[in-house]
């Protein structure tokens, strides 16, 4: 059953199962992942030993070993989806994690958009600074992207002392 579930998960990306089988899938799958980061004929023969699928195979050692090539484990995420109507079972999605973009997008734009505002708490407005009779004023510019942040602030030309 586990190899089963194994093979689909190779071949899918993502499946949705029984919470149990998806917490022991991870447990038999992980292993082979890393396996696989090792692309020589004893670690085919080896993964090939639990699996014996030769596509999920081929898979396996071409396309989820180069995506996970950098990362030290962790390869799978569960996420609980809730009881299923028939029998009121908890079921729960797993999924290998460098192969949902849409989540990784998500949590990346939140990081920068975090990193902006704290930033954009340091700009001081033209009104706020004193301005001394002999100093030229400061103007601030008003040519800022929407979404950017930018502390300078543009002096206009000096004209020369009569």
């Amino acid at each position: 059953m586990l190899s089963n579930l194994a093979c689909q998960l190779i071949q899918y990306k993502r499946i949705v199962t029984t919470v149990a089988k998806a917490k022991s899938l991870r447990v038999y799958i992980e292993p082979l992942i890393t396996k696989a980061k090792e692309n020589t004929t004893h670690q085919h023969r080896v993964v090939f030993s639990y699996l014996k699928d030769k596509e999920a195979i081929k898979e396996l050692f071409s396309t989820v070993a180069q995506k996970v090539g950098g990362r030290p484990g962790g390869y799978t995420r569960i996420i609980k989806l809730g009881a299923r109507v028939g029998d009121n079972a908890e079921t729960a999605l797993i999924e290998l994690v460098d192969f949902n973009e849409i989540y990784g997008k998500a949590i990346d734009t939140k990081v920068e958009s975090g990193k902006r505002t704290r930033r954009a708490g340091s700009r001081k407005k033209a009104t706020d600074t004193p301005v001394s009779e002999n100093a030229a004023p400061v103007v601030a510019t008003d040519e800022i992207a929407p979404g950017e942040t930018s502390t300078e602030e543009t002096k206009p030309e000096e004209k020369p002392a009569e």
